[in-house]
């Protein structure tokens, strides 16, 4: 078998090993980060952490590249203040940016109060960051406008969970995949978002074929392809699906009434409900066959242990917080609850989610699980954070913040760690929102997101590799994050930003009390005083200190006194509500807040890709992850597509009232005739436009308020304009993100384009567009920027102005380095592979301008890689399974899916010679 050469690139030795976790998902995977002191050499997984014991997928794998020093380019590494909107930032001090920053939010505040101020911060903070910057806005401000992206994420998780058992609280943890009998899997796809758990999964079922796995998914996912049975219900009727399964449950005598009556309350009126969702009205309604649903019902119900797990496709919904609650009402009338394997178990999508909750790190909330609207709650915090009182007033939540600063009611909004500008639905409104803003800062690790091309002021931050602190996972257990290597530039911890501009602004309103309230020296001091808000909580972490997270991560509650914390909650049936009782929420059915019409007749759901990660801020900027699916795909059944007598890989036009966005087809079977499906990660540094959510509406759930991002309602029509404009230059001394940099203002110039990177051994920007005409002044400017302008013995071009075709091409030291071609744009794959694999075509000249077809013998054109570990493409592995070559024979001769193993339910797929999706673009 080959050995892989990114494996091999993250098992350097080097002088250092620092134990840290990853920076992704919510699985919170411990890591081992190899470096000299001054650079990350490589990462490897921590087979001492209980979260992935030694695994990582392939974005964790990969992360060392993530801190190559060749990609400082896209580091922040100085302050940054504009002098006006529409000047370039400039490089300031940190005393100057401060002093800026406090100047202006301490004069909106005189004029207009407190809440004219805002902060919109990430659940990937470290705890101690969220807390600070909690304690500035609700402490020493006075506004309850602090909310974060977790918004987006898990809100509704947090209030189901709250509705049902009285507190933010998830019981079950990652062992009880192991221990599960029946493994519920609805609104997610962990083979995609938590691949690490999802190879746990696999290996349950490996260990326990008796097994059973459903999936709720109205895509064929990689994580339905495990399932003994998917339910492709329609978009938006879980909670009809769930009331439908306890309607038969009752009906059957599968529920547990002995644990209701001792455990539960408001069952009776849950009991009045489901008896309007028989089985064959549910079938119908959620478009699956009636057999399946009682099949689904049954063996939740009677297995042994049940345990459910579910994201974004709970979440994201105008009835997210109900969606929750419906799928605990199950877990409790057949009291799967409180032992090994049975509970529900939510996903985060963030590394710290979970513990930005712990903090109150939302509008609404405060530290240790506290309400603001409880005025007790806000007596408590206000006595332990030495305040007179805090607002008693819920605030803005991220949705609501973002409006209000479209109407002007909030002038200011500090942002930090994430990026609206991309990852906020309804992209129109926010592009209004912030260039409307008074004052916009931004702090983050990034200087090129979408959100910062509308800041005035940009501070640098720290990020993975650089941070200390802690995180919890979404199975609470808390992790230590060290530090590796000292940040680039002048970039400081989100903490010290925080503190360091809480003192400013404090002198300016004159609060006496502020050096006192933010006398922080070191992360640590501020955990202290973080944990002291849980005593006596939900979440009691006062018998967890550093030194004891510097042993193992451990779970919470950990009270004072203990030196572990409890695996699973509610094993006595006790439950933190003032009866001690769960309780059934009363669930009806109500459909998407948009549904679709003649005008815009297909559902759009969007969601993740396996190998990129949200904004793409961070896993943008490593070539080889763009090699799985490479650019902004609309995935559209085929059926779709000849009804509008379209192809795949046309160019086509998404819109709706509120949008529109220009990405090229992909026909797949994955989602059925009237869905279609675009991944979430693209905004305007990757694609012409504001980027995908440019689409999604705001609309967003009255008690959770998290948007219905999962779904709207779009048409899809071909693109006007027939001219194909295919450039790439390779990016030389790892310069791949300073090209990208400087190209992405032509995406300002195009109303069809997609831009990004490729390759492994060689890195190329790729820039694709769709042109109504050639425009000569266009194609003179994307010359001039690859290379391209200058007429030498190193550049090869072709004109046919009768045709309207023009190509040029740049051959260096015998290799490919730049191509554009406009008007004929057929070999433009092949023409990709030879630049990103380095090959001599000094004897192939003659075929650099032929089509795809008339490619020499031998040379194949750059296709979908399937596994990443190994570099293994799709074409590769479809002639092996074509030849007769099983599985085990593939892996032991090329390696695939030995690696992280993200790509086997793939792999297994491709092998059972299903056909799933049209071969590579």
């Amino acid at each position: 078998m080959a050995e892989s050469p990114l494996l091999r690139s993250t098992q350097l030795s080097s002088a250092q090993t620092t134990r840290s976790t990853c920076p992704y998902c919510g699985v919170g995977c411990g890591v081992l980060i190899e470096h000299d002191g001054k650079h990350i050499t490589g990462v490897r997984g921590d087979p001492e952490h209980p979260a992935n014991f030694g695994k990582l997928c392939i974005k964790g794998t990969t992360l060392h590249h993530t801190a190559d020093p060749a990609l400082l380019s896209a580091r922040a590494q100085y302050p940054a203040l504009r002098p006006t909107r529409d000047a370039a930032p400039q490089r300031v001090s940190w005393d100057v940016a401060l002093d800026t920053a406090a100047a202006r939010f301490a004069d909106i505040i005189s004029r207009h109060g407190p809440d004219a101020v805002a902060f919109y911060f990430a659940g990937q903070l470290l705890t101690e960051d969220y807390y600070v910057f909690n304690k500035l806005a609700k402490g020493l401000i006075g506004t309850n406008n602090f909310d974060t992206n977790s918004r987006l994420c898990m809100s509704s998780a947090v209030v189901g969970y709250k509705l049902s058992f009285g507190m933010d609280s998830v019981p079950c943890n990652y062992e009880d995949i192991d221990h599960a009998d029946c493994l519920f899997i609805t609104g997610a796809n962990p083979a995609f978002a938590h691949p690490i758990l999802f190879r746990r999964v696999e290996a349950a079922r490996e260990r326990r074929p008796g097994q059973k796995i459903i999936v709720v998914d109205p895509r064929r996912t990689d994580t339905s392809e495990l399932a003994d049975l998917h339910l492709a219900i329609l978009p938006g009727t879980d909670v009809a699906l769930y009331n439908g399964m306890l309607h038969l449950a009752l009906k059957k005598g599968w529920v547990r009434e002995d644990y209701i009556a001792a455990h539960t309350e408001g069952f009776d009126a849950m009991r009045e409900i489901v008896r309007d969702y028989p089985p064959a009205h549910v079938a119908e309604r959620c478009g699956i066959r009636e057999q399946d649903l009682e099949q689904a019902a049954e063996w939740f119900a009677t297995s042994p242990a049940t345990l459910s797990m579910y994201c974004q496709g709970l979440n994201q919904s105008t009835q997210g917080a109900h969606k929750n609650a419906a799928l605990i009402n199950l877990h409790l009338a057949t009291a799967q609850l409180g032992r090994p394997g049975a509970g529900p178990l939510s996903l985060t999508g963030q590394p710290n989610a979970m513990g930005g909750r712990e903090v109150g790190g939302l509008s609404n909330l405060l530290p240790g699980h506290r309400e603001v609207a409880n005025p007790e709650h806000r007596a408590e915090v206000a006595r332990l954070w030495g305040v007179p009182s805090l607002p008693a007033t819920p605030g803005k939540s991220a949705v609501e913040l973002f409006q209000a600063l479209a109407d002007g009611s909030v002038k200011a909004v500090w942002i930090g760690c994430t990026n609206p500008a991309q990852s906020m639905p309804d992209l129109g409104l926010i592009d209004a929102a912030l260039k409307r803003a008074e004052f916009v800062v931004l702090q983050d690790a990034y200087r090129h997101t979408e959100t910062a091309a509308y800041a005035d002021l940009i501070l640098p931050a720290t990020t993975w590799g650089e941070k200390d602190g802690t995180v919890t996972n979404s199975e609470r257990r808390i992790s230590r994050v060290r530090t590796a290597v000292p940040p680039p530039g002048e970039a400081r911890h989100d903490w010290a930003i925080g503190v360091a501009f809480a003192h400013r602004l404090g002198h300016r309103l004159g609060r006496e009390d502020v050096d006192a309230l933010f006398a922080y020296d070191r992360p640590e001091t501020i955990w202290n005083e973080h944990r002291e808000t849980t005593r006596g909580r939900d979440l009691d972490i006062t018998g967890l200190s550093y030194p004891l997270l510097e042993a193992a991560p451990r779970q919470w509650p950990c009270p004072e006194g203990y030196s572990e914390g409890l695996p699973r909650l509610y094993s006595d049936g006790r439950f933190p509500t003032p009866s001690g009782r769960a309780r059934f929420v009363a669930t009806t059915w109500q459909n998407t807040a948009e549904q679709t019409n003649a005008r815009y007749p297909l559902q759009l759901n969007t969601g993740r890709l396996r190998d990129q990660w949200h904004g793409m801020s961070r896993t943008g900027t490593v070539a080889r992850l763009y090699s799985h699916e490479s650019e902004p795909l609309l995935h559209i059944h085929p059926q779709d597509l000849a009804s509008r007598q379209l192809h795949d890989g046309d160019w086509l036009q998404v819109h709706n009232p509120r949008g529109k966005v220009v990405v090229r087809a992909r026909a797949s079977t994955t989602v059925p005739p009237g869905q279609v499906f675009l991944p979430m990660h693209w905004g305007a540094n990757a694609m012409a436009g504001l980027g995908i959510n440019a689409l999604t509406t705001a609309a967003f759930d009255p008690l959770s308020k998290q948007p219905e991002l999962k779904h709207a309602a779009v048409q899809v029509e071909a693109l006007a304009g027939s001219t194909e404009l295919f450039c790439l230059r390779r990016a030389e001394d790892g310069g791949g993100q300073a090209l990208l940099q400087a190209l992405r203002p032509l995406l300002r110039r195009l109303d069809a384009a997609s831009l990004t990177l490729a390759g492994r051994d060689q890195t190329v920007v790729v820039l694709r567009a769709r042109l109504n005409a050639p425009d000569p002044a266009l194609l003179a400017d994307i010359d001039a920027m690859l290379d391209l302008g200058q007429d030498d013995e190193h550049l090869l071009s072709y004109d046919d102005a009768r045709h309207q075709v023009s190509k040029r091409a740049r051959i260096e030291n015998g290799q490919l380095t730049a191509v554009r071609l406009c008007g004929e744009a057929r070999a433009a794959n092949w023409l990709q592979a030879l630049a990103e694999s380095g090959t001599d075509i000094t004897p192939l000249r003659r075929f650099l301008f032929a089509p795809l077809n008339h490619a020499p013998a031998g040379l194949s054109a750059a296709t979908k890689v399937v596994c990443n570990c190994y570099n293994v493409s799709e074409t590769t592995i479809r002639k092996a399974f074509a030849a007769g070559e099983s599985l085990t024979d593939l892996q032991q001769r090329t390696g695939c899916g030995t690696g992280c193993g993200s790509c086997m339910p793939e792999l297994r797929r491709l092998g059972s010679h299903t056909p799933v999706e049209a071969m590579s673009l």
